[in-house]
């Protein structure tokens, strides 16, 4: 190995070109080659940012989901408060926040030392570019932090500006000895194209600093610049020692954070080369040194860790070889002892992307892992909240639709079995109505003749006169076999039909829910007593009544013919018959004597008795002749003496009457006549006045229990509106509770999903 080291040294030392392949070949690294690697440590970052990038992804398209799903159940309470979803709506804008920050999340390195100690070289020798100012004397004039780019072209951004400025101009604001100074305290960007740079295109940013000995503003670096950062390099000249400056600002840096992760590089190596002599003693002790102040003072590892920690370098060498690797700057003789320091480089970068990516991974997921889980439990416990209650909920309201839809169906049944039930009963009351009203209309009709003398208007036989008196005889019956008709009827009716009304409403109220029962006397309102009307219209009943009040000898022959044989209708139809040939001879047959008068019927001719055709005989135009015939054989049989004295007593009857035919006895005859006409007529509206009645009756009943059915319709008809409700409001549950289920899993799920995450990117490295 020694002889392959001092050939490779022989090698760099000439002066040919046929030697730079040489050095080319020899001296290139591992990482000229990283690009098509994907196992070194800075990729463990890239690949935990990604992977937590595509997690919180996942989780802020969770969280709007889950928003949106808390929006459509907001108006059902029952199942979620307003203080759950307010929670809810805070996690959009916190996991927006993660999202954005976790896209800016890069691995930072930050390098401090005292003014001209090779800060800037060390990190042109890590970018293996020249990209910042650097020499001898004080060159960084401020903070510059490189990160890559996308851009095809690097440029530069001042602090407190979005201008892209060219990155020459680099060398002009950040320099010391230029005149155009920034403040040392003040950030300028550096945006170098990641396709030229392996470490830049693995999300490593490099901050480079004034120096600790430039300002007394350690504090306000502090806070600016180093509370992200994951490792600190503190670049110190192996020509010295550790200075107090140096000390003090990393005191105040294990001060503001826990364990900051410290690589101390020993620049300027090189120099040892001119005293061999002393090479291992002088490493020796800037080694125990630097233990101590990183186990003893700081306290931020142990001696073993900080013996891995420490590293003797010459960044100048190691730039000017890259370079020249690149072709970018020719070949300049080295040192001795050149490899150990290039290959001790490299050990450091080895083991700052190990320490970087490690503690990156760690303060830069670990806390963003913890509360994307909490957000995903708080969601998750919600979710279960609100699965949990629209189950309960649904089961409540399938237990209630259950109720409700066995109720409606009892009261279906039930109004089928009361309606067939009222029908019956309504039949049978209307029967026993018309039964009772047919009896007690006859009644009243047997006692017409009472009611008709009852009637005390005054009597005159003028046709005028007469007819008014029919008139108000109409309206008087009417009247007056209405009211007895309802004092014998209305009170028992009455308190049938109240009885009955009564039983339908209890029957028909236990199908009413009990909410809407005591509303029942809104729907059926009180109403007058139920009271039949008697519509006997007598008017119209008897406007075919003629009276007969032509005065008539009650014991002359014809009348005494009349009521042993006929009536004196049949004479009037001979005597019509004789005046009229044409006429059909009809003679009539009394139905009803009326005041010793005969009312007569058609009957036949064949019905006629030959007294009957004397007493014709004597009514024509042959009566004289008949009248001696008679007298002649009554004198011959009886006597002249008994014929003059039952002539007598016969003219003083007959005188008797005549004078006795007075208004008073019109009346009374028109009475007689009257009522028995009336009662003709009345008998035979019995029958359809009790079916009147019944009807009235059986209406009375039938709307009663119409309005009830109704009633009990209405319930019904709420009932299958609240059912349908119910339904809706089941499988408005069903689908709150089925996504409800499939977002808690889904939070389930991300949980998992990030402690798959820690498992495989931060456990691992603890």
């Amino acid at each position: 190995m020694a002889a392959y080291l001092n050939r490779t040294i022989s090698m760099m030392s000439g002066d040919g070109p046929h030697n730079r392949p040489a050095v080319t070949t020899v001296l290139s690294d591992h990482r000229s080659g990283r690009t098509s690697i994907d196992n070194s440590p800075l990729q463990i970052f890239v690949k935990a940012k990604k992977k937590i990038n595509d997690i919180f992804i996942e989780i802020e398209d969770y969280v709007k989901d889950t928003v949106e799903y808390i929006h459509e159940i907001e108006k059902n309470q029952q199942i979620i408060t307003k203080e759950k979803i307010a929670q809810t709506e805070e996690f959009v804008n916190k996991v927006h926040g993660i999202k954005d920050v976790l896209c800016r999340d890069h691995m930072k390195v930050a390098f401090f030392g005292r003014t001209s100690n090779g800060k800037s070289s060390v990190i042109n020798a890590m970018l293996r570019e020249k990209i910042l100012p650097s020499g001898i004397g004080h060159t960084t004039n401020c903070f510059l932090q490189v990160e890559g780019s996308t851009s095809e072209e690097p440029y530069l951004i001042l602090e407190d500006s979005d201008k892209h400025c060219p990155v020459e101009s680099v060398g002009q604001l950040a320099h010391a000895l230029c005149k155009e100074k920034l403040n040392e305290s003040q950030m300028v960007k550096v945006y170098w194209p990641k396709n030229r740079c392996l470490l830049l295109r693995d999300d490593v940013v490099f901050v480079d600093s004034p120096g600790v000995d430039v300002t007394p503003n350690l504090d306000e670096w502090i806070e600016k610049h180093c509370l992200d950062a994951d490792v600190f390099v503190l670049v110190a000249n192996a020509e010295s020692t550790l200075m107090v400056t140096e000390k003090n600002f990393f005191h105040k840096v294990s001060m503001r954070l826990s364990k900051p992760n410290i690589f101390i590089l020993n620049n300027r190596w090189d120099a040892s080369a001119s005293e061999p002599e002393f090479l291992d003693q002088v490493r020796k002790q800037h080694q125990e040194r630097a233990i101590d102040f990183l186990v003893k003072e700081l306290k931020v590892c142990t001696p073993k860790e900080a013996e891995e920690r420490i590293f003797f370098i010459s960044a100048k060498e190691v730039l000017q070889t890259r370079l020249a690797e690149q072709g970018q700057q020719t070949t300049t003789p080295l040192t001795d002892g050149f490899q150990n320091r290039y290959f001790e480089f490299q050990d450091f970068e080895r083991k700052f992307e190990e320490c970087i990516s490690k503690s990156a991974v760690k303060t830069k997921f670990e806390q963003h892992s913890q509360r994307g889980k909490f957000i995903a439990n708080e969601l998750r416990e919600i979710l279960d909240s609100v699965y949990t209650d629209a189950i309960r909920f649904k089961e409540d309201k399938m237990f209630n639709k259950k109720e409700l839809h066995d109720k409606i169906n009892y009261t279906e049944q039930q109004l089928m079995i009361i309606t067939q039930e009222m029908k019956q009963k309504i039949h049978h009351m209307v029967e026993d109505v018309e039964q009772r009203v047919s009896k007690a209309l006859n009644e009243e009709i047997r006692r017409l003749s009472t009611l008709v003398d009852e009637f005390n208007l005054p009597f005159h036989p003028e046709p005028l006169v007469l007819n008014v008196y029919k008139k108000e005889l109409h309206l008087h019956v009417e009247t007056g076999l209405g009211s007895n008709l309802r004092a014998r009827l209305s009170t028992a009716l009455a308190l049938n039909m109240e009885a009955s009304q009564r039983e339908m409403t209890e029957r028909m109220d236990t199908l009413i829910p009990e909410n809407k029962r005591n509303t029942s006397n809104i729907i059926l309102p009180r109403r007058q007593p139920f009271e039949i009307l008697y519509r006997l219209n007598c008017d119209n009943l008897c406007a075919d009544f003629h009276e007969d009040l032509e005065f008539r000898f009650s014991y002359g022959i014809t009348t005494l013919i009349q009521r042993y044989t006929g009536g004196g209708s049949g004479i009037l139809a001979l005597k019509n018959g004789r005046e009229n040939p044409n006429s059909s001879l009809i003679p009539s047959t009394p139905t009803d004597i009326v005041d010793n008068r005969m009312l007569y019927a058609s009957t036949g001719i064949d019905d006629w008795s030959l007294l009957s055709r004397l007493a014709l005989m004597g009514a024509g135009s042959q009566g004289t002749m008949g009248c001696l015939l008679v007298a002649g054989f009554l004198f011959k049989t009886v006597g002249w003496r008994i014929i003059a004295v039952s002539g007598a007593i016969y003219s003083c009857l007959y005188f008797y009457e005549r004078l006795t035919w007075t208004n008073k006895a019109k009346e009374r005859s028109f009475k007689k006549q009257y009522v028995a006409h009336a009662t003709k007529k009345l008998r035979m509206i019995v029958d359809l006045t009790s079916a009147n009645c019944s009807h009235q009756v059986q209406q009375e009943l039938s709307g009663t229990f119409a309005r009830l059915c109704h009633l009990v319709d209405e319930s019904t008809g709420d009932m299958d509106k609240t059912l349908k409700e119910l339904e809706s409001e089941i499988a408005t549950l069903e689908n709150a509770s089925s996504r409800a289920k499939v977002l808690r899993n889904k939070a389930s799920y991300l949980a998992h999903e990030l402690e798959l995450f820690e498992d495989a990117y931060l456990k691992i490295h603890n």
